[in-house]
């Protein structure tokens, strides 16, 4: 057995937000194994199965207390399924990682997302995989607590929705083959547009061929 969990916040208001891109995941997950999804104590769960038959058993979890509280759905699960830190799966978002970028990583300090803070916090340890997906900086001059509320612009759209459907394949990998196969084959991952080429110089005039000279 093993867990994904997608950290985000209930209730329509925060449906299409950037702090809830890993119920996205997760949500995506469940429709391609055509699971349903039912209350759970703190939380809503699916089970499904990943790998060859007869596959790997997997919980999804959406936590349904608001983010800073994440750990109180989760540890009752990983005490109820005794599982370790590498049974469990993060799916998060992550201001640090420009959008467009997923990565995964085992372990380590929260970087300011409280929901992983609170993991860690209720969880009493950090040894657990995250998948990152990047949402990126907030423009200069905006609260980043106000950026992860808000909503995906229409221009977005369609990277997001790439975004989410790599996040989902790199959740399933990880669950099926392992952290380490599932890291060299999906933290290269980055949707973003390469930037433009450079502009080449503007020709310089042109010079007239040098005259002939006779004594």
């Amino acid at each position: 057995m093993k867990l994904i969990v997608g950290l985000g916040n209930p209730g329509e208001r925060y449906a299409q937000t950037r702090h809830n891109v890993g119920w996205l995941v997760v949500d995506e997950l469940a429709r391609r194994a055509g699971a349903s999804w039912r209350r759970d104590g703190e939380a809503e769960t699916a089970e499904v199965r990943f790998g060859p038959a007869p596959g790997e058993k997997v919980l999804l979890v959406k936590p349904q207390t608001f983010m800073n509280a994440s750990g109180k759905a989760v540890w009752p699960l990983v005490g109820f399924y005794k599982l370790e830190g590498e049974q469990l799966l993060i799916v998060q978002d992550d201001l640090d990682s420009p959008f467009g970028l997923l990565k995964f990583r085992l372990g380590g300090r929260h970087g300011g997302q409280n929901g992983v803070r609170d993991l860690i916090a209720r969880l009493g340890h950090d040894r657990f995989p995250r998948l990152k997906i990047g949402i990126s900086r907030p423009p200069p001059g905006r609260d980043p607590a106000d950026w992860v509320l808000s909503k995906w612009r229409d221009e977005e759209r369609s990277t997001l929705n790439e975004l989410v459907r790599l996040g989902a394949d790199a959740a399933e990998c990880w669950a099926a083959r392992g952290l380490a196969e599932a890291q060299q084959l999906y933290n290269g991952t980055d949707l973003r547009p390469p930037p433009p080429a450079p502009t080449p110089p503007p020709p310089g005039p042109e010079l007239a061929p040098p005259q002939d000279t006779q004594d």
